[in-house]
């Protein structure tokens, strides 16, 4: 018997029973489409990371501080100025300390929640790659007087001034009266939970003033005078504070030390620690999916038990007419891999589909690997799941087969 008419018979048998063989295709469909999109998800979301952390610029740096509480080794303005030091850090550019706290804004009695109301220099734009789509940004007049101008984020003026120009109005913060200057430029959110364009930029003095007080700052944004200066600009950047914080540990002690006070980080680093979660997540979300295809294979080995039993005495009459074992084996693993190829097929159809909308505000990014892992992984199943009951159906004897009712 050719291999043309064992497929051909396979065909047959599986057209017999259409429903069942699509409900068993479906377990499979399932599978597979789980598998891509969810890997998809995945990816997507790290494309997402490291948009984002690329749009910071390859030359920001952030010192964070690790002190708890407002004590001796917290990071203080004068502090985050001492780092711009034309002899002892040459390759700092611009220094920005930031100070964030959640704040109500007000404006002809509606109300929007910021989570992120920032206190900050007028270099924090360039450094954060930060651009003002309408109106202008406050300036260094602005910090020294304390003047409360802010700029808003796309969210916040779709909220608060439904098609209407926000520059010149005025809204409340904390009781506090201040005037919109400028709308921020759109920016992609680094991950589905939280939105880069519900945030307000104002002069820090005007902040401390009306909304933090005046203690220590959360982060300080400083700009390297370029991509290839970071490394210097950082050890420059951890001199300054060890002297002035009183850090005596050397440098690789220190890289270790977790009680430390600060800590840098670099484009780099955040981008190499974000795609190192985005991997797990992602690898993650394809074992769970590859359980339900696991599912669909056992499903292909029940219909198949199934399937042979119905047949047996056909199988007999098969064998007793000199059928061989390997085209009875060949025939019924030909028929599970059939159910299994014609389910993934489907499979990657339904996930390609689905990748073209947004899942939890991530947008998909199906990789070809994805696509030949999970067809792969289909095929192999089929051959796996259906061994068992092939090798049942080549092994009954004619005689037993015939005599079945």
């Amino acid at each position: 018997m050719s291999l043309f008419e064992i497929l051909r018979s396979a065909v047959r048998a599986i057209t017999v029973n259409k429903l069942r063989s699509a409900l068993t295709m479906l377990g499979v469909l399932i599978g597979v489409g789980a598998v891509i999109l969810l890997v998809a998800v995945g990816n997507g979301s790290a494309k997402q990371i490291s948009d984002r952390i690329a749009a910071l610029g390859s030359n920001t740096l952030t010192v964070q501080s690790t002190a708890r509480g407002g004590g001796g080794d917290a990071l203080t303005v004068p502090i985050a100025l001492a780092l711009r030091d034309p002899v002892l850090a040459p390759d700092v550019r611009t220094v920005a300390p930031v100070v964030t706290a959640p704040a109500a804004i007000t404006y002809q009695g509606a109300d929007h929640q910021v989570p992120q109301f920032v206190g900050t220099y007028p270099g924090y734009l360039g450094a954060s790659n930060t651009r003002v789509a309408s109106g202008s940004a406050f300036s260094d007049s602005d910090l020294a007087e304390g003047r409360r101008v802010v700029l808003i984020g796309q969210t916040v003026a779709t909220e608060l001034f439904p098609g209407v120009d926000p520059v010149g109005a005025q809204v409340t913060v904390a009781g506090a009266l201040y005037t919109v200057v400028g709308v921020l430029a759109e920016k992609s959110s680094a991950t589905g939970f939280q939105d880069a364009n519900d945030v307000a930029l104002a002069p820090l003095t005007a902040v401390q003033q009306t909304l933090t007080g005046y203690g220590p700052v959360g982060s300080v944004v400083v700009e390297a005078s370029g991509a290839d200066r970071v490394d210097e600009a950082e050890a420059q950047i951890a001199t300054i504070l060890d002297q002035r914080l009183g850090v005596t540990a050397a440098a690789g002690a220190r890289a270790a030390n977790r009680s430390a006070p600060y800590r840098i980080q670099n484009a780099a680093q955040l981008l190499r620690t974000q795609t190192e979660t985005a991997d797990t997540f992602t690898v993650l979300l394809g074992a769970v999916a590859g359980i339900s295809l696991l599912v669909g294979g056992i499903g292909i080995t029940n219909i198949m038990l199934v399937t042979v039993t119905e047949r047996t005495r056909e199988i007999g009459i098969r064998k007793a007419l000199g059928a061989p074992r390997r085209v009875i084996l060949t025939q019924f693993l030909a028929e599970a891999t059939m159910l299994s190829v014609v389910g993934g097929g489907l499979g990657v159809a339904a996930a390609l589909v689905g990748s073209r909308f947004t899942i939890v505000g991530v947008t998909p990014v199906v990789v070809p690997s994805s696509i030949a892992l999970a067809l792969g992984v289909s095929v192999a199943i089929g051959l796996f799941f259906g061994c068992v009951p092939a090798s049942r159906a080549a092994g009954l004897r004619p005689i037993d087969a015939l005599r079945y009712e």
